[in-house]
């Protein structure tokens, strides 16, 4: 399927599993923040996008006003900022120019190298010395992978491939092992014929680098040539030399690699607390895309009995990739896939349609790297995808009409493909490589997926009839929802305004700044519409449950009139169309639900729907969940809010034991005076807002099918395996 939240040390981990658990649970969607990451599917990560700047049991006056911000503070803070950059624009020199040596830039500008320093930076430590192991798989040197998370906060990743070299390196004076640790672009992945590897995710030479780095500790063993090597480094600098010393007879032929690190708690801005399950779903990912590779992944902890510990082996490769990617759908055919190598690029590619898939599922790989953003290999599929149907199509006269060309929309509806490719020079956009830009690419991989997809089809014509008929009654209903999205825009001529009639807008038309509530129903629309301010804030109330889109084709979603309301209210598009951000009339999306099992399948359904219509809207950081207190405290004139049992529990221990207070749970929004509303859960000033983005499209992708798709048997187990995340004692039954 992951929000900005200041400060960013508070960053949430919570996967749809857990929206799952709360059907059956009560308990407000803000109680995740205590909640264990033991998620088996973590697919979208909530960070938190504002925090309370009051204690977390903030005391307010039963007749509070809201704050304000005084221009005369504002306007001289300004001018005095102004006149120091002034005074220091004058004194430019050569003594501001400043020259980073060594590993200093890395600690100096940590998100350049490994993203951010919150929790997603955390974890990528992890991967980059991870795909340092799956190099070595690649090259044909390992075939078995160990991660540790230990229980001191350290990572362990173990290797049998090669050893990283120890001798004199000619040009740094240093062993090779010190300067791949300590000097940037320093590697063995350049390419050329000195280079170590003729494919690899790693080009630059400075992952493992960055991650010593970033690391208050950092130990490296080696076993190679019969001697096991040993060194220990300290942000980014050696602190002790090479030792070594010769392994027993029995051990002679061990080799292999085995790098331990803990972060450095200066650098990040998070609790240095790694995620299993996140961490589990990149290993099973470079699991399926090297067929011959086993990975192991343990947790430790200082209680054996939460140890966890796990083994990724899939021989089938890409095709149990897709497999398990349709888990909870009906296939039309059995996965197909080919293998093929062709002017030095290894293609790789799996492929299925299934019969209850509205939307289309393209992940590409290259050099096992995932390439979020797509690039020449997914352009190639697509090409050959929807050039060979149409072609068969009208050569076996199942598209019967001349004048009819299937979209690559239609082609691709209800699809799910894997593409991996190795290439020995990849071109990727940046270190974080999220797209692949080699042209010639594209030209191997769309020949290669034509000359397969046309002979595997004739051979095959049910198939290929099933196929064709799943994209014709795709293009059937395009049209028909072509038909209903022009019926919504003539109402809305007919209408003279373009927004619905129950949104309630703001009067800033800067989308930047303004922001909307999606409330549920009329009596909480009533309470956000009073307590709002006006100036940046708009609120649409939606009536009733909004249409579940995951079983729905696009002419039965334009037909629904708060689907309407909601494409009109934010200004959304046409679903397929590229994404315009511009095109939003407010920039911060933000569901608030009641804090019961409706409010939480409401929410369930708003996700779905924007994941499904308009899935950059997590890209760009839009879609937020509001969170609202559960309990109200009144002690005599004084009234406290707590937004969990924690808080609450926190609370009465400050109280005298003899204090006599009110406790009031609130169960949904409309029980709430606008004032209430605005001072605990609207202000910017004071309320918790969690931000969503998509950190795995693959495993949010099965998340949605298996929670709101037709299969009641694999939602059942959904539901079930989720239940142990529920603390019974809050169940409002």
């Amino acid at each position: 399927m992951a929000l900005l939240l200041r400060p960013s040390s508070s960053s949430y981990l919570l996967s749809l599993r857990f929206m799952a658990s709360r059907f059956l649970a009560s308990s407000s969607l803000h109680s995740s923040c205590s909640y264990p990451l033991s998620f088996s599917r973590p697919s979208l990560i909530f960070k938190p996008s504002s925090v309370r700047v009051n204690s977390p049991l903030k005391r307010v006056s039963c007749l509070s006003t809201r704050n304000a911000v005084s221009p005369r503070a504002f306007m001289s803070t300004s001018t005095t900022e102004a006149l120091q950059g002034s005074a220091s624009s004058k004194a430019y020199g050569s003594d501001q120019i400043q020259v980073l040596q060594g590993l200093d830039p890395v600690r100096k500008r940590p998100g350049m190298y490994i993203g951010s320093t919150g929790l997603r930076g955390l974890h990528h430590l992890v991967y980059e010395i991870l795909d340092n192991a799956v190099d070595e798989a690649q090259a044909g040197f390992a075939s078995k992978i160990d991660v540790v998370l230990h229980a001191d906060g350290s990572v362990s990743i173990t290797d049998n491939g090669r050893g990283i070299p120890t001798d004199l390196h000619p040009v740094t004076k240093k062993s090779s092992l010190e300067t791949v640790l300590t000097v940037l672009h320093a590697g063995g992945k350049f390419g050329g014929s000195s280079s170590g590897y003729s494919v690899s995710g790693g080009l630059h030479g400075v992952g493992l680098s960055v991650v010593n780095a970033l690391s208050e500790a950092l130990e490296v063993t080696i076993w190679r040539d019969g001697m096991e090597y040993e060194q220990k480094y300290a942000r980014g600098n050696p602190v002790t030399t090479l030792l070594s010393q010769i392994l027993p007879p029995e051990l002679k032929d061990h080799q292999g690699t085995r790098i331990r690190f803990w972060p450095d708690k200066e650098v990040f801005t998070t609790a240095i607390q790694f995620d299993y399950n996140t961490i589990a779903g990149r290993i099973r990912e470079l699991a399926f895309l090297n067929p011959k590779l086993t990975i192991a992944l343990k947790k430790e902890d200082s209680d054996p009995d939460k140890n966890q510990y796990n083994e990724y082996f899939y021989a089938g490769g890409l095709i149990e990739y897709v497999t398990w990617l349709n888990t909870d759908k009906k296939p039309l055919h059995d996965v197909v896939g080919f293998r093929k190598e062709k002017e030095g690029i290894s293609i790789d590619v799996a492929l299925q349609w299934c019969s209850d898939a509205y939307s289309d599922t393209m992940l590409g790989y290259a050099n096992s790297i995932r390439t979020v953003d797509g690039g020449t290999h997914i352009d190639g599929t697509k090409a050959a995808l929807t050039r060979t149907l149409n072609s068969l199509g009208k050569k076996s006269k199942s598209i019967k009409d001349k004048d009819i060309t299937l979209s690559g929309e239609h082609v691709r509806e209800g699809l799910t493909c894997v593409v991996s490719v190795k290439v020995p020079n990849p071109e990727f956009e940046g270190q974080t490589k999220t797209r692949l830009g080699n042209p010639e690419v594209r030209k191997v991989v769309d020949q290669s997926v034509q000359e397969y997809l046309t002979e595997y089809l004739e051979l095959h014509p049910d198939i290929l009839d099933l196929i064709l008929s799943k994209s014709l009654n795709a293009l059937k209903a395009a049209l028909a929802a072509k038909r209903a999205r022009e019926l919504v825009r003539q109402k809305s001529v007919l209408r003279s305004s373009s927004l619905p009639g129950k949104l309630a807008d703001c009067s800033s038309t800067n989308p930047e700044e303004a922001e909307i509530f999606i409330v549920e129903g009329d009596s909480a629309g009533g309470s956000a519409k009073q307590g709002r301010d006006r100036r940046f804030q708009a609120i649409l109330p939606l009536r009733g449950k909004i249409l579940n889109i995951e079983r729905k084709d696009e002419a039965a979603m334009y037909k629904n009139e708060e689907i309407q309301n909601l494409i009109l209210g934010l200004g959304l598009g046409v679903k397929g169309e590229d994404f315009k951000k511009e095109a939003l009339r407010y920039h911060k999306i933000i569901i608030l639900t009641d804090a019961d099992v409706d409010g939480a399948h409401i929410r369930t359904l708003l996700l779905t729907f924007f994941f499904r219509y308009q899935r950059a809207l997590f890209d760009e950081g839009c879609i937020y969940v509001g969170v609202p207190p559960l309990y109200k405290v009144e002690r005599g004139k004084q009234a406290y809010y707590c937004y969990d049992d924690a808080e609450l529990r926190k609370l009465q221990s400050s109280f005298p034991s003899n204090a006599s207070y009110n406790i009031q749970r609130f169960k949904g929004l409309g029980e709430m005076m606008p004032t209430q509303l605005w001072e605990t859960t609207m202000d910017p000033e004071q309320r918790l807002l969690k931000q969503l983005v998509v950190e795995d499209a693959a495993e949010a992708n099965v998340v949605f099918s298996s929670l709101m798709g037709s299969r009641v048997d694999f939602r059942k187990e959904l539901i079930q395996n989720s239940a142990s995340m529920i603390n019974l004692n809050q169940l409002d039954i």
